[in-house]
Parts: structure tokens; sequence; C-alpha cells
């Protein structure tokens, strides 16, 4: 029987982000997830590298890759209609985990069980989880600096919402911290200057 899990990945370059914002460059959630997966692998290599962590940074990044599949059923749903009250949100949740699960059911019987712990977020790792959660922050937040960058005022507050979570993740994680210091202020950088950097940078 023919699987159509591939065919139903291959359509997420079709499904846009902030979909009710205007952006200055527009974004789908293929994009979205292979960042998520660097910054995800970032954090748990600087977790394991610094901070005395003992995560499966490969594994966080697979994740990472997996964790909007459920979207190619039913698209991006902004935060504000998703989060509009916590009836709805938790009816969204329901959504996504049905979702989830029939993305899951495309694949061949015999390489479920290896995926149902990356596609199906109820049995991912708490641990890798969290690193994917703090990676799709970060990403988020990179995308609305760049985009105020660029004199897009639509994200100043998504950056004022998401610089409130980074605090709170900063607290409890210090490979965000270390990031944030470490990769952000070059993420607005002209190609000119990454490729010369001044002396002292």
């Amino acid at each position: 029987m023919d699987s159509t899990f591939l065919a139903w990945l291959f359509r997420m370059p079709l499904i846009k982000r902030w979909a009710l914002m205007y952006c200055v460059k527009t974004e789908n959630i293929a994009e979205h997830s292979h960042q998520v997966a660097v910054v995800a692998h970032l954090l748990a290599v600087i977790r394991n590298t610094m901070f005395n962590g003992d995560l499966n940074a490969d594994r966080a990044a697979t994740i990472a890759l997996y964790h909007e599949a459920a979207e190619t059923r039913y698209g991006d749903v902004v935060s504000p209609t998703k989060y509009a009250n916590e009836q709805i949100s938790a009816e969204f949740k329901k959504i996504e985990s049905l979702a989830e699960k029939e993305c899951l059911a495309t694949l061949p019987k015999e390489l479920q069980a290896a995926f149902a712990s990356i596609i199906v977020q109820d049995r991912v790792d708490s641990e890798l989880k969290a690193v994917v959660k703090a990676a799709d922050i970060l990403v988020a937040y990179i995308k609305a600096i760049n985009e105020l960058y660029h004199n897009n005022p639509e994200f100043a507050h998504v950056e004022e919402k998401l610089q409130r979570k980074l605090a709170v993740l900063k607290a409890d994680m210090p490979e965000v911290d270390y990031f944030v210091k470490t990769f952000i202020p070059a993420c607005t950088a002209t190609v000119d200057k990454l490729s010369h950097p001044a002396k002292g940078d």
C-alpha cells in the first residue's frame, strides 16, 4: 500500500506563516521547521558543552524538523485565534493531537513506532520538547527583530511578547541566555557586514 506521508510533508512550503500580518519577507512552515531544527540542535549542544547537559542534540533537531508536521492537515492557525480564550485553545490542542496521529497513520505500519515519539507531541521526551519549544520562540523572535529592522511595525507587539517569554526561559535554561548573547546580535547584519566584520567584532 502506498504511503502519503512524504507527499503531505512536501506540501509544507505551501503553508504560509504570519498569515494575518504584513511581512517584509514571507515565510512558510518548511523554512520555519528547518530554522527551529538548527536552533534546537545549537541549544542542546550549548547545554551539553557549557552547562553540563546530557541531551541528544541530533534527536532535538529531528523532533524540531517534524514539529509542525500536523499543520499539513489544518494549516498554520494564527496565535490570536488559537489562544483567543482557554476553551478555544483547548479545542485547538485536541485538533492538533488528532492531526499528529493522522500524520503518523500515513506511514507504513512497520515505521510508525519509530516516528510516534517524534511526531505525536504527547509522546515526545519532555526535556527535548522544552528545547524545541525554546527554539521555536527564538526563531519567532529573530523573525520579529528582522521585520522591525526593516521598518515593519507590524511585529512590534510580537517582539514585546517574545521578549517576555525569553526572560522566563533564560531563568530556567542558561543555554537560551547564552544563545541570545552569542547569536542574536548578528541576525540583523547585512551580507557585507557578515563577510567583512569590523576589527574587534
